[in-house]
């Protein structure tokens, strides 16, 4: 198993760096921000762009891989995601995982005017803009016309560093996604049942993630892959478990270890940020850092 960090796009790039910094001394694995606009309760503070947050990270570290969880078409169009990803790839040297989902009716979804998508139509646009940017990021030139989104002859040479393009980490639930998981995925991503975090249980939450990884293996099947091929990536902070896993080295272990049973790789915890939901104590999360995985055996 590994051990990953989110950092939220908080905090001014004087601070933000030596964050991102700290984050490759303590062994992450990984760190990836969120691509969004504004999110829920930050949204009347500071907040800055996935995609210059990342180029920061990439100056700033060196073995570290870097990476979206996650990224929509919410506000993105693949030709010119396509482009940015090849120069992230690039200015990384190969670091970059894109963490790809279909977006929700937050406040991305109506910040360019538009109308919120619905369910299905997020879902339909979803699959076309996954299939297309798999296009972009592998060939030389992309033309292509479809419901939602289109090329006409978008370049992208030389293309990624990672060959034949940079990973995808899908971040799917249900069959659609599953499927587009399976079908384009270096990775699958989860936060767990949504409908759990309220008033559900961490039994329950368990029992429904390994609902989830059955129906993703059906999915894999369906498509001639094995299930043990994707990553299997859950990012932490949504389940009925909250912070609780973050309040000492024994009780993430005690987490990692129920997770790592159902075929979790990776378990991503959210870099502390005082006064909000992400709050914990520094000194615990870095000890988790260095010190959890060596326990679980």
């Amino acid at each position: 198993m590994r051990l990953s960090t989110v950092i939220l796009p908080v905090h001014r790039w004087s601070q933000g760096r030596h964050i991102w910094r700290r984050a490759e001394d303590l062994g992450f694995h990984a760190a990836y921000t969120y691509d969004h606009l504004s999110w829920r309760s930050f949204r009347d503070g500071p907040w800055f762009g996935a995609v210059p947050t990342l180029t920061g990270a990439a100056s700033v570290t060196q073995s570290m891989r870097l990476g979206t969880l996650v990224t929509s078409p919410n506000f993105r169009h693949p030709v010119t995601l396509a482009k940015d990803l090849i120069t992230l790839d690039d200015v990384s040297d190969g670091r970059i995982t894109l963490g790809i989902g279909a977006g929700g009716n937050g406040f991305d979804a109506t910040a360019l005017g538009q109308e919120a998508w619905t369910p299905k139509e997020r879902a339909d646009r979803f699959g076309e803009f996954v299939a297309l940017l798999d296009r972009l990021l592998t060939e030389d030139s992309v033309t292509e016309r479809g419901t939602f989104y289109a090329a006409d002859e978008a370049r992208n040479i030389p293309g990624c560093v990672q060959r034949p393009r940079l990973p995808f980490a899908v971040a799917a639930t249900g069959p659609r996604g599953m499927r587009l998981a399976a079908r384009y995925g270096q990775a699958w991503v989860t936060t767990g049942d949504p409908k759990l975090y309220e008033e559900g249980t961490p039994e329950q939450s368990v029992a429904a993630l390994r609902g989830q990884i059955e129906r993703l293996g059906k999915a894999c099947a369906e498509t001639g892959r094995e299930v043990a091929e994707l990553d299997k990536i859950l990012l932490t902070g949504f389940t009925p478990d909250r912070s609780r896993p973050l309040e000492s080295v024994e009780a993430f272990v005690d987490f990692a270890g129920r997770h790592r049973e159902l075929g979790f790789t990776e378990i991503v915890i959210h870099w502390p940020i005082p006064d909000s939901d992400f709050a914990a104590d520094q000194a615990v999360f870095e000890s988790i850092a260095t010190e959890a995985l060596s326990r679980l055996g």
